[in-house]
């Protein structure tokens, strides 16, 4: 049985949206990282490096989204093209969002809310360089109608789960038409909503302190 250790947090939504468009079954673990779960001791036996989701299938414990994504889709033969360049193109925007987009809508987003002290400098960094990325995605999807072709892929589930909390960067799709249409035609599909009311149920019933 899957278990899937997790917050409503950009990163954890991937691998539920995952979960639900493979259809597979999986029990699902809130971590509130809102009050620190995610340094207790039981978690960090699971994930020393105290961050949201981890995976576990039956004993095997797996970390970073981006991995859970391609081992779900390997394990399934789902959502990953088996070889070639369509695989590539896919791999190719998983580290993409991993290297570069992630971490700048991460930044942005921290010195934005959260910096004990104004950094405007290093704000205005990160803010512009998520921009930039932004302006970049919406120019793949302008010849193409998912983010590594013509097939919905982990590649998609990947970049949506910083666009689904664009609030927290203070970002907006406004003027991007291109990633605006690919984020309404992701929203819509019945298994993302699914995620997104499971992730967000983990705020909703959480027990007052």
């Amino acid at each position: 049985m899957i278990e899937v250790h997790a917050f409503a947090t950009p990163n954890s939504v991937k691998v539920l949206i995952a979960l639900e468009e493979l259809e597979l079954p999986y029990a699902l673990k809130p971590v509130n990282v809102r009050k620190g779960d995610q340094k207790s001791e039981a978690f960090l036996a699971l994930n020393p490096n105290g961050k949201v989701p981890v995976l576990s299938d039956d004993g095997f414990v797996l970390t970073e989204s981006a991995a859970i994504l391609v081992y779900l889709a390997e394990k399934t033969g789902k959502l990953l093209p088996p070889d070639g360049v369509a695989r590539a193109r896919v791999f190719e925007q998983l580290f993409f969002h991993a290297s570069g987009l992630s971490p700048a809508f991460g930044n942005a987003g921290f010195f934005k809310r959260s910096s004990p002290e104004p950094q405007p400098i290093v704000e205005a960094r990160f803010t512009t360089e998520a921009e930039r990325l932004l302006g970049l995605l919406d120019a793949n999807l302008a010849s193409q109608s998912f983010m590594a072709g013509e097939e919905f892929t982990i590649a998609d589930i990947a970049h949506f789960g910083w666009m689904w909390r664009l609030q927290f960067p203070g970002l907006t799709l406004d003027g991007r038409p291109h990633l605006s249409r690919w984020f309404a035609t992701v929203t819509a599909r019945p298994a993302v909503r699914q995620a997104i009311a499971r992730a967000d149920a983990l705020i909703e019933t959480q027990p007052a302190a």
